[in-house]
């Protein structure tokens, strides 16, 4: 027995030599750096990025109509013909394989002076959609950062409990030794010993699972950070509750705050002008041609003119009124006040489900915080009738059960004292995405 107790100090010692040296590798990632590195390295944030920069390149002056076009033409044609010509003073003349060719070149211009302002509203269109991508930019990284801390906290709960079994495990192990040696001085039954290692068998397992669920836990926090970190890392397990200020003033500020809403008054714009733009099929079009060109004809023998060079400069300007498409100018004008309608009744809708969804979250965090102050209060309770149960069973006066249920009484108050505390900060950041101030947070 002396020589098994010298071995499990030696192992002991062992095993905590080697957990100091992981410690002191591990790196530790705030909410603050896990936040950058989501910012930076997440691919669906760096996705829409991307579709903000087109949006952004469709909303130039390039891409409005307002410019020119501005063609250039070149050509050169040959001709060796066999040609009988009878001129009008009586004479003729044949030729075989007369040759001639003719040369020209021209730069076009083409400029709308007017459409009916259909390029304008289509060009205020783009700028408007370009602001609403912005805007889905935003909302993506507001989903990104709350899934995020989801992750992020469930890793942080898991280091805990993973902790919390730990300190059963060993006292489990305690509880075995003395099991050890109260059999071997005639003080305890080898049942004691055997509910001893039972115990330590369940811990053990527990403490397996939980330690598993951490290292999957922590891939999925590190696919959101783009797979920046190395496996062997830390999070930080305190929370700092953000002091609200009072509801009504939270609520109010969510109409002109809250991505979805600002959204849909985006799409409401949106349609206003796409309205505009296809009313501009109602009125004409005028439009603006110049040419300056050069052309040189070399003749055969049988012209008058041997070469002609010509060059010069032209311009046209036209009109074009479409009276009557068909009807399809006056469809798609209809279609679009009806499509302006159904965004409105979708923002008023939108309007409603928000504040529910409001009113939701924030009896939920009052609810959560309550729970874990008295999970806090629990833990207190837990730990004072499991020291009082240990000095009692030390002495004989507690069973090997009772221990055990105090035991798992203080193990369940801390893993749910865990559960409780992070469900209240995910309950807080959800105010904050709903009332828009999520981006605006120091984490």
């Amino acid at each position: 027995m002396k020589q098994l107790i010298k071995n499990s100090t030696i192992c002991g010692f062992v095993f905590f030599l080697i957990g100091i040296g992981e410690l002191l590798g591990q790196q530790l990632v705030t909410p603050t750096k896990a936040v950058e590195l989501a910012l930076e390295h997440n691919y669906g944030i760096k996705l829409i990025t991307n579709r903000l920069k087109v949006a952004e390149t469709d909303a130039t002056i390039l891409n409005s109509g307002y410019l020119p076009s501005l063609t250039a033409n070149a050509g050169a044609t040959f001709n060796k013909d066999n040609i009988n010509a009878d001129f009008s003073n009586g004479s003729s003349t044949s030729l075989n394989g007369a040759e001639s060719s003719r040369y020209n070149a021209s730069l076009d211009l083409n400029y709308t002076l007017f459409d009916g302002l259909g390029r304008r509203y289509n060009y205020k269109l783009l700028q408007e959609q370009h602001k609403l991508t912005e805007l889905q930019v935003r909302e993506t990284i507001e989903n990104t950062v709350e899934q995020l801390f989801a992750v992020y906290y469930n890793v942080a709960q898991l280091i805990q409990n993973v902790k919390a079994n730990e300190t059963l495990l060993n006292i489990s192990r305690e509880r075995l030794t003395r099991a050890n040696y109260q059999f071997e001085y005639g003080q305890n039954t080898k049942l004691g010993v055997l509910n001893a290692k039972v115990d330590i068998n369940n811990d053990t397992i527990n403490l397996i699972n939980t330690k598993q669920q951490l290292v999957n836990a922590k891939r999925d926090l590190n696919l959101i950070l783009g797979n920046e970190l190395k496996q062997n890392f830390e999070v930080a397990s305190t929370i700092d509750f953000i002091a609200f200020p009072n509801k009504s003033e939270l609520l109010d500020n969510i109409k002109a705050k809250n991505v979805a809403l600002l959204q849909a008054d985006q799409n409401i714009q949106i349609n206003k002008y796409t309205i505009n733009s296809n009313k501009a099929a109602y009125l004409p079009t005028v439009g603006l041609t110049g040419s300056y060109g050069w052309n040189q004809n070399d003749n055969n023998s049988a012209s008058f003119v041997a070469v002609s060079t010509t060059t010069g400069l032209s311009a046209r300007l036209n009109l074009r009124w479409n009276l009557f498409d068909g009807g399809g100018a006056i469809t798609r004008v209809k279609t679009s006040k009806l499509n302006l309608e159904n965004r409105e009744l979708q923002k008023k809708q939108l309007e409603l489900r928000i504040e529910r969804d409001f009113n939701n979250a924030w009896d939920d965090y009052e609810n959560k915080l309550l729970v874990y102050k008295v999970q806090e209060q629990n833990i207190v309770t837990a730990q004072n009738n499991f020291d009082r149960t240990k000095e009692k069973f030390k002495i004989g006066q507690v069973n090997s059960i009772e221990f055990r249920q105090a035991q798992l009484n203080l193990l369940n108050a801390e893993l749910s004292r865990n559960q409780a505390k992070y469900q209240a900060k995910l309950a807080e950041l959800r105010i904050l995405r709903i009332s828009g101030e999520l981006l605006n947070t120091e984490f």
